[in-house]
């Protein structure tokens, strides 16, 4: 039996959440049930692979526990960008050496969201407005944005290269040297597409959100069980990413880092026409450590993503948070100084995983339970696809996706703590130091 001891906690400061209408939550599991599958964790992984087992089995039970609500968790904080070509996080290019099967997943992923969205008529600002892969340096061009283009012209890839002039005139900013843009990447709410994906789930899922698992066997049968019940089944599918650790798999491969946003106040039209009047966009950084990544949304508002740090704890305080704001705020008036006076409106924490050695954690972890973890900072479109295709192994169907997830390999170990605490933060601060010209 495993006892979960460390259990999300998250805020209630995320901004894609705040400027959306309330809703109420699915009442918690308060009875003891049971289920053909159960998935553990209602991020994108985990509502991926509940729609995926209903789609296969819809004769079967289904039931998907959540230790918080819809659009709370992960899933709901991140950037908002369902991004579809292999991506950099760090200095590492090891995703783009992988690209083709890194791309179909990504994509598969994608559809997956589009048909949802249209069919359900979600309402979570999906817009496919592609994106903006920025450098602040010559360096940053040099050893980022030209191995890119390189790898998408391998890959057959269209992009437009965009030198600093042609960058400011679609962002509104000087700040760039450069710029790749390429049109597969959708921008939306990440937050109102939770809500949306939970709350449209097909008649044989049942959703319990603010359960949290206490107690968790994998034995003969799975048996889950929370403050108020418990559940039952044959097979489970983990999609809760660094705190599978937490539930006994991969042990010492997963690695938690906190990542902070803001978003600001909706610009005024005349704040609007000073910005040059540009067109929503979205913008990741060559180095995601150091640089910024930034969005302009259709309601005007600016997203600031910037400061990932190693955490472990999964806990960040009000005071931590109050600072990087003012950091974001700093990070905006330099990058916008014709918008003096726009203050950032919400700032907030999100959870994100990452291996050591870049790859998901993926498939089959015991003889009855199946994992879709570790989407490593793209959680959209690949925790969509790893928990459909999860599903899909647990029901012992096939598919040639199936055969690209397992091509990219698995988490590699990680040292014991308190090794890996100083190993990860000296490994972070060389990183930040080394591209500090793309802050």
């Amino acid at each position: 039996m495993s006892r979960i001891t460390l259990l999300p906690k998250d805020d209630r400061s995320n901004g894609w959440s705040a400027i959306l209408p309330r809703r109420e939550p699915r009442a918690p599991l308060a009875c003891d049930t049971s289920a053909d599958v159960v998935v553990i964790g209602a991020g994108f992984a985990g509502l991926g692979a509940a729609r995926r087992l209903a789609e296969l089995r819809p004769e079967a039970r289904i039931v998907i526990v959540d230790a918080q609500q819809l659009g709370e968790n992960a899933s709901g904080r991140n950037s908002g960008f369902a991004i579809d070509l292999p991506h950099n996080v760090g200095s590492s290019l090891e995703e783009l050496r992988k690209g083709h099967a890194y791309m179909r997943l990504a994509r598969a992923g994608i559809a997956s969201l589009r048909q949802s969205v249209r069919r359900h008529g979600i309402d979570c600002d999906w817009s496919e407005d592609g994106k903006y892969h920025i450098a602040s340096s010559n360096r940053g061009v040099e050893e980022i944005l030209e191995p890119t283009v390189a790898e998408l012209d391998r890959l057959g890839e269209p992009y437009e290269w965009l030198g600093r002039e042609q960058t400011a005139s679609r962002l509104g900013t000087r700040n760039f040297a450069a710029s790749v843009f390429t049109r597969g990447t959708v921008l939306l709410n990440p937050a109102a597409l939770t809500r949306g994906l939970g709350d449209t789930l097909p008649e044989n899922v049942t959703l319990y959100e603010n359960s949290p698992v206490l107690d968790a066997e994998f034995r003969n049968a799975v048996t889950l069980r929370t403050a108020r019940g418990s559940v039952r089944a044959p097979k489970a599918i983990l999609a809760v990413n660094g705190l599978a650790m937490r539930f006994g798999f991969w042990k010492r491969k997963l690695l938690n880092f906190a990542a902070h946003a803001s978003l600001s106040r909706p610009l005024t039209d005349a704040e609007h026409a000073a910005l040059g009047e540009i067109k929503p966009w979205g913008a990741t950084p060559a180095n995601a450590f150091a640089g910024v990544t930034m969005r302009y949304t259709n309601d005007r508002r600016i997203l600031i993503r910037q400061n990932i740090h190693f955490c472990p704890g999964l806990r960040q305080s009000d005071e931590r948070r109050a600072r990087i704001q003012a950091d974001h705020q700093r990070l905006f008036d330099q990058r916008f100084p014709m918008l003096r006076g726009v203050t950032m409106e919400h700032t907030w924490t999100g959870f994100i995983c990452l291996s050591r050695n870049g790859t998901p954690g993926f498939g089959q972890v015991a003889p009855n339970v199946w994992s879709a973890v570790c989407q490593n900072a793209v959680g959209v479109p690949k925790g969509t696809i790893s928990g459909r295709l999860s599903a899909e192994m647990a029901l012992g169907e096939d598919s040639p996706l199936i055969a690209d997830m397992i091509s990219l390999g698995t988490p590699t170990t990680v040292p014991p703590r308190p090794f890996l605490d100083i190993g990860v933060r000296g490994r972070l601060a060389y990183e930040l130091f080394r591209n500090r010209h793309e802050r």
